[in-house]
């Protein structure tokens, strides 16, 4: 159905334009942190449909178990093959060219590479509209006897709102829920402050240890596993060291809401001409009636619309607004904020070693260990 080609691209350090987990800024900070990164050049055509297209894919590759196994990893691509045609109408094709794509990467990665896993750009406007498309998907695989299989494990967060920055701050408040203009105001009226943060503030270690310890006690509160410090500080430099070096990389900040001798909140962000994201956020548990996180965001949100980001993205969510959720608070939350909800379809794999169906199980258990096990313990 399609016909994949590809070539490794040995210059790496090209535009940091797109998606930010696609930016050579990114792919080479986390190639610090235990992955390995390659890119290429991939090209794809469809007769039937007169499709001929060749963009460049970033692929990151994590080792484990001693160097016995590997997974490559492919973030947010690619997206449906075909403009003008529905989802569901392109569905098959869809399904093929990820099949087509890990197959023909599989020359190009490790031996021991047990799969490809993609986190395909394609989003719906409804939670119904995608999981009737991850359905097909599954009806697809099953019946073209593909290797191609939904992932249980998601790799970037499927559901999220994304508030546009383009309207003026006025008309930004204005979309929000009238009870969080009201909350964001209190909390600059009680005398809340944010200290904004970047990768070369003189003082950058001590501000990085109060968002440390901060995120230390949201860990512990919400059951959630967190990165060693240096991790942060290492995203906080990099950003800051190559805009110092004129490199047209995204600006990564940190910011710290303090009330008196208090610090009650912390995020970190990053801004791009393409996006603006919310990476990582957390909060103390005193004065929480002075609606520290409010503010955060919104201090965030005016600087990411100076910087010229179209949207803020709020980064993961439940997917719907059912009250039985255990995050349901983290719904109302972020989309009080007067955005629109997008619903990606998640992770999927393209098989390339039998032993994956091992790994599979292996990952399955330990996801329902952390998210169902863990947190049940952990909040008794």
């Amino acid at each position: 159905m399609f016909s994949v080609s590809v070539k490794e691209i040995n210059e790496l350090n090209t535009t940091n334009t797109g998606y930010f987990q696609q930016t050579p800024f990114w792919c080479e900070f986390k190639q610090r942190h235990g992955w390995d990164y390659k890119k290429f050049e991939l090209s794809y055509s469809n007769q039937e449909h007169n499709l001929q297209k060749t963009e460049q894919v970033s692929v990151l590759v994590r080792t484990f178990a001693k160097k016995m196994f590997s997974l490559a990893y492919v973030p947010l691509f690619p997206s449906l093959p075909f403009k003008g045609i529905t989802p569901k109408d392109q569905n098959i094709e869809f399904c093929a060219l990820v099949n087509e794509i890990g197959l023909a990467l599989k020359p190009y990665l490790p031996k021991n590479t047990i799969c490809v896993r993609f986190d395909p750009a394609v989003a719906f406007d409804t939670p119904e509209s995608r999981d009737e498309f991850v359905y097909g998907t599954h009806l697809i695989s099953f019946a073209d006897r593909l290797k191609l299989k939904k992932s249980k494990v998601d790799i970037q967060p499927p559901d999220s709102t994304q508030i546009n920055l383009e309207p003026s701050e006025e008309e930004i408040l204005n979309n929000m829920k009238t009870k969080w203009r009201y909350n964001i105001n209190l909390s600059a009226r009680k005398g809340v402050e944010i200290i904004k943060v970047t990768g070369d503030d003189e003082d950058l270690d001590s501000k990085l240890d109060i968002f440390y310890d901060l995120y230390k006690i949201t860990a512990e509160r919400d059951g959630i596993g967190i990165h060693p410090k240096s991790y942060y500080k290492d995203l906080l430099v990099s950003s800051a060291e190559q805009i110092k070096n004129k490199k047209d990389v995204p600006q990564v900040t940190m910011y710290i809401a303090k009330h008196q001798e208090d610090y009650l909140g912390s995020i970190i962000t990053l801004f791009s001409k393409d996006e603006s994201i919310y990476l990582y956020g957390c909060s103390s548990n005193v004065k929480r009636n002075l609606m520290p996180n409010f503010l955060l965001q919104w201090n965030a949100m005016k600087d990411a619309k100076a910087y010229g980001s179209p949207y803020y993205d709020m980064y993961g969510m439940p997917p719907t607004d059912d009250e039985n959720h255990p995050m349901h608070g983290l719904y109302l939350f972020k989309t009080g904020f007067g955005g629109k909800n997008i619903h990606r379809i998640g992770s999927y794999d393209v098989q390339l070693k039998f032993v994956y169906k091992v790994y599979i199980k292996l990952e399955n258990f330990r996801a329902f260990w952390h998210k169902k096990v863990l947190k049940k313990i952990r909040g008794r």
